[in-house]
């Protein structure tokens, strides 16, 4: 959905309780666990947080908090949702003097001795389609934790697909953006 201004709590919480029973707005539903579908963006994007066990439990905190969406012009709706299968937020994001406001819904969640994470998609409500899959891993041999970034995607609308160089432009910044925060989250901002 686009606004020519900030949304109110009421509304975004108007809009969240629309979304409950809305579908995927894709049909490739849970594949950012293997290879990505064809026809689609590919995004991979990758940083190393630190090393050892004390970071790869703050790593874990920080997904569960939504820390990655601390980013400049994007404000998650609502960072409390727990990391739970079928749950749904909604990313608001400011743009040109314009705000975009997208559901998404969990698809699955990854809890292993050595990853950590979730993968959302979005909804019919969304100006793209596609998933995206935020994990921690923790490397027992190396020590070392990272965070990662897969997704894929395209437009969901004619009107999105002329701005499409300007969305990649924006999912590239939430890129840098997330990682940075995870850096912060981990108390490691030196990486």
């Amino acid at each position: 959905m686009f606004l020519l201004s900030r949304p109110t709590n009421e509304e975004i919480a108007t809009f969240l309780r629309g979304c409950e029973a809305d579908s995927f707005s894709y049909s490739e539903v849970g594949a950012s666990k293997d290879e990505p579908p064809p026809g689609y963006h590919i995004d991979h994007n990758r940083i190393l947080l630190g090393y050892e066990s004390d970071t790869w439990e703050l790593a874990k905190q920080a997904i569960r908090e939504w820390k990655m969406f601390e980013v400049d012009g994007i404000e998650l709706c609502y960072p409390d949702t727990p990391i739970e299968v079928a749950r749904n937020v909604a990313p608001l994001a400011k743009h040109l003097g314009f705000y975009s406001l997208n559901a998404c819904r969990i698809v699955y969640v990854i809890d292993e001795a050595d990853r950590f994470g979730f993968a959302y998609g979005t909804l019919t409500e969304h100006a793209e389609k596609g998933e995206e899959r935020f994990t921690v891993d923790f490397c027992q041999k190396t020590r070392e934790v990272w965070y990662k970034v897969v997704a894929f995607s395209r437009p969901a609308s004619l009107l999105v697909k002329l701005g499409h160089p300007y969305s990649r432009y924006r999912q590239k910044q939430f890129s840098s953006g997330s990682k940075a925060a995870m850096l912060r989250a981990v108390g490691n901002d030196t990486c």
